[in-house]
């Protein structure tokens, strides 16, 4: 019985990995490899249930094949994090409307479009830097490290459509 339960809870695993990986592809547009990749999660799946379905009346079996279910969640989000696909856009703003860091970030390489705002204490420098996801750590620590009083807002694009941004980020 030992070995049906290690069984049942790799398959899930693995299983529910490949489930949060498909829609999460699926969300960023990559259709034909979410459908590629679903191919085989259905085929995982329906060996997983069908096992447990064999052994439905030992409470052990549904327990394992639950905390393999959690588990693959963690599983297929810790992957996605590590290949981190599509990318994000920081807003940054800082309160010396003369800083440099706009010109830092692209000698970095970044793609930063800049301007003035206005806050309730004055004026404010306001700018929106585009990077792959990978990187979204990278820049979050450049941006600390040149002011650490930088307001940073981050969100993940839909689309991208042209300008420095599109031609930067398809290398």
């Amino acid at each position: 019985m030992l070995g049906i339960l290690a069984a049942i809870f790799i398959i899930q695993i693995v299983y529910v990995s490949f489930f949060t990986l498909r829609m999460i592809l699926t969300l960023k547009g990559q259709k034909y490899l979410a459908a590629v990749l679903s191919m085989f999660e259905i085929t995982i799946y329906v060996l997983g249930l069908s096992i447990v379905l064999k052994y439905v009346n030992q409470p052990l079996s549904l327990i394992v094949y639950a905390v393999g279910y959690g588990l693959g969640v963690l599983v297929g989000s810790w992957i996605e994090g590590r290949i981190a696909l599509g990318y994000i856009t920081m807003k940054v703003i800082v309160n010396d409307p003369q800083s440099n860091m706009a010109n830092a970030l692209r000698d970095n390489g970044y793609g930063v479009t800049s301007w003035i705002g206005s806050g309730r204490d004055g004026h404010r420098l306001v700018f929106e830097v585009l990077a792959k996801r990978k990187n979204q750590k990278k820049l979050y620590n450049s941006i600390l490290e040149l002011d650490p009083k930088a307001f940073i807002v981050v969100t993940e694009p839909v689309m991208l459509h042209g300008g420095f941004w599109t031609r930067g980020t398809k290398k």
